[in-house]
């Protein structure tokens, strides 16, 4: 006579499955508060354009470029304009040592009076500047303050419109340097 095996010792027994619900739970309620607590940094940007460099002579106008440049230098802003440029206006350094941008700022709302129709200036930085420092110079030398006296142009139907920027076209001219 053969020996029989007990059946319950031969009773298969499914394995058990790893129950994952409960960590995918806990893991996007991590993920929900990770992105509730992030700081989102905003980045704002001043778009500014590259000079051309091209081999064709420039198209001839009636009117000559106003061509107006800026030069930072140690001791502070010299402005100059027409091709060949030459200086017009030398803007010190205040008494704590800043650069002048409110000086710098009235001298060009006075050249934009003149000259309604002229968006850019060339920034020829001779010195290393703080990026904080560079966008001061540049705010000055792009918007009209509510306190500056209105500036107005006619558009070709004659209608008197308001200027709302001084020069807002800033072209970096030597980079490279």
């Amino acid at each position: 006579m053969s020996y029989k095996l007990p059946t319950r010792r031969h009773s298969k027994k499914e394995p058990q499955r790893l129950n994952l619900i409960p960590i995918l739970d806990a893991v996007f309620i991590f993920i929900f508060f990770l992105l509730m607590s992030a700081q989102f940094v905003k980045i704002f940007e001043i778009n500014s354009d590259v000079p051309i460099v091209s081999d064709s002579p420039p198209p001839k106008n009636q009117k000559k470029p106003l061509a107006l440049t800026l030069s930072i230098t140690n001791s502070g802003f010299t402005i100059a304009k027409g091709l060949p440029s030459r200086t017009i206006k030398r803007i010190p350094k205040n008494k704590d040592g800043l650069y002048d941008t409110i000086a710098l700022h009235n001298f060009l709302v006075q050249i934009k009076k003149a000259n309604t129709t002229e968006k850019s200036i060339v920034f020829e930085p001779k010195v290393d500047l703080t990026y904080e420092t560079i966008v001061k110079i540049m705010d000055a030398v792009r918007m009209l303050d509510k306190t500056d006296e209105e500036i107005y142009i006619k558009d070709k139907d004659g209608i008197d419109l308001r200027v709302k920027e001084l020069f807002n076209k800033i072209v970096f001219g030597n980079l490279m340097s």
